[in-house]
């Protein structure tokens, strides 16, 4: 059952289940998968993720290779390290780069890569050197530059073509005193236990905040918040999705959540099929209200197309 192995404790059977603990794993499975024409689908720690309650009609591979190699300021990381224990690991190492990322559910280096995670003004990118990626056609490695990585807003590469499995990343630090980097990490998780409905299941962000800004006037005036985002050039989806007067609005057992807009979360035993009309809402109303088209960042598991 997938709802096993995502944050959002949602989500139906995979019809086969391996956890690949070294590349070696990762490409013995990848060659069964391909010899027997099954679907793939490449999971890491279950987060920014939906899983129908049909789950998935093929081979899921849980990204388990989770090793770290230290040369000075350079590591190689495993795509299945956790990101918060990598950043508590680089912290008491005497890095700096990645504390920004601890206290994200579930989140590992190689999902991060994939859906190109960033927060507080920082992102993956910052300190990726080179990424190493198994192509799903050859079923050969393949090194990836920072360029070729080709990082947008929450998009990659990977995440567009889909036809490459991340297995290791090479990472370029910074020194930093271990208490100033644990300092900086502690920062971080206060404001998200603050500011996040960390106490509830989610899949974290719904919504990529969008790289946008409001030009209607009546808009400006009536809220006139927007002129600070307009100054940022990014508008944060749960402020839009909260103005749009949906924070704590319910649907069976999955609800946005009233402390953070841009969170939908599991109230206990909240149904896939409830999530996702959750988020065509968000997306109707803020369209309506704002002219805003937004972007789910959750990635959906089983479903037809749904937006």
């Amino acid at each position: 059952m997938l709802k096993n192995f995502t944050t959002y404790k949602i989500g139906g059977p995979a019809k086969y289940f391996f956890v690949a603990k070294t590349e070696k794993d990762l490409m013995l499975a990848l060659k069964v998968a391909k010899d027997l024409k099954l679907s793939v689908f490449i999971l890491g720690g279950g987060s920014n993720l939906l899983v129908s309650k049909k789950g998935f009609n093929g081979l899921v591979i849980k990204i388990s290779i989770s090793d770290v190699v230290l040369d000075g300021e350079r590591a190689t990381v495993g795509a299945g390290a956790d990101l918060t224990k990598l950043s508590y690991f680089f912290a008491d190492s005497g890095l700096s780069g990645l504390e920004w990322a601890a206290g994200i559910p579930s989140a590992t280096i190689g999902g991060a890569i994939y859906g190109h995670a960033q927060a507080f003004g920082e992102k993956i990118s910052d300190v990726v050197e080179s990424v190493e990626a198994i192509n799903l056609k050859t079923l050969k490695p393949q090194t990836f530059s920072k360029k070729q990585c080709q990082f947008s807003l929450k998009n990659s590469f990977f995440k567009k073509s889909k036809k490459f499995v991340i297995f290791s990343v090479v990472l370029r630090l910074q020194k930093k005193e271990t208490k100033e980097a644990r300092g900086k990490i502690k920062e971080f998780l206060e404001y998200r236990k603050n500011n996040h409905p960390v106490d509830f299941p989610s899949a974290g962000s719904t919504f990529v905040n969008p790289e946008v800004k409001i030009k209607d006037k009546k808009l400006l005036v009536k809220f006139p918040e927007l002129n600070e985002y307009n100054r940022r050039g990014t508008i944060s989806a749960g402020y839009l999705v909260a103005r749009a007067g949906l924070a704590g609005k319910k649907i069976g057992n999955a609800q946005i959540s009233e402390r953070h807009s841009n969170f939908i979360i599991n109230l206990g035993g909240a149904k896939s099929g409830d999530v996702v009309k959750l988020i065509k809402l968000a997306k109707k109303e803020v369209k309506k209200k704002f002219g805003i088209e937004l972007e789910p960042e959750v990635q959906l598991i089983g479903f037809k197309q749904v937006f």
